[in-house]
């Protein structure tokens, strides 16, 4: 689950960052329109969702290691 939340969270870096530079990440490379109520915020779930994947992964990790 850590994994798949770094790669979430560099996504929404890469989509955040793109959004300023004139680049979308979901039309120009994953060739997917986003409704334009989606598109505005679709970085910051995007980050949301990555952060809480590798928080979740992190809990899992620590659990493991107290066994």
């Amino acid at each position: 689950m850590k994994i798949i939340g770094i790669i979430l969270i560099a996504i929404g870096l890469i989509d955040f960052g793109g959004s300023y530079m004139g680049f979308d990440l979901w039309t120009d490379f994953f060739h997917v329109k986003l409704p334009d109520a989606v598109w505005r915020f679709s970085s910051y779930i995007e980050l949301i969702v990555g952060f809480f994947l590798f928080q979740a992964g992190s809990k899992k990790s620590a659990d493991e290691i107290a066994e």
